[in-house]
């Protein structure tokens, strides 16, 4: 019988990699294309095709590995994915700046690191500040590197949609 814990792990993989791909791939864009609507679309499309993707491969790791509840953690784990992702994109269902949505896509992202962090990970020898601030300079991290090369893009490419 399956435990809270094994689908734990499935939504960690969903959530974290949501925030990290998301953050990348929203801040990448936001830089490169002005239209908003456009950023959505294109951030939808990786959302949906993302996770969808991530529940397969999560599935398929748990049935490598001989495990009955493959099917839960992989939707856990798509699931998960797919949440994240839509509410890192619902600001720029309501907000005309893309700059502006960004930013409060990148502050939605911090809450729910801080909270992810707040309900899971008791027990392994972490405290909440080291385990939040890992998974956020990850999450930055990531979010830098596309921001700059949506600049660097941006500028050899001259393309503004």
């Amino acid at each position: 019988m399956a435990n809270k814990n094994n689908f734990a792990g499935a939504v960690v993989l969903g959530m974290h990699d949501a925030l990290v791909s998301q953050t990348g791939i929203i801040a990448g864009l936001a830089v490169a294309l002005a239209d908003r609507r456009i950023i959505l679309m294109t951030g939808i499309i990786s959302a949906v095709s993302a996770g969808l993707s991530m529940a397969a491969s999560n599935y398929l790791a748990e049935r490598t590995n001989g495990r009955d509840n493959a099917l839960m953690a992989g939707l856990c784990t798509g699931a998960a994915y797919l949440g994240t992702s839509a509410l890192m994109l619902m600001p720029f269902c309501f907000m005309q700046n893309t700059r502006d949505a960004m930013g409060v896509s990148f502050i939605i992202a911090v809450i729910i690191i801080f909270l992810f962090n707040c309900c899971i990970g008791r027990g392994d020898g972490r405290t909440l500040g080291r385990r939040f601030f890992e998974m956020l300079i990850i999450c930055v991290g990531v979010s830098v590197v596309a921001f700059a090369i949506g600049e660097i893009a941006n500028h050899f490419l001259g393309l503004m949609i």
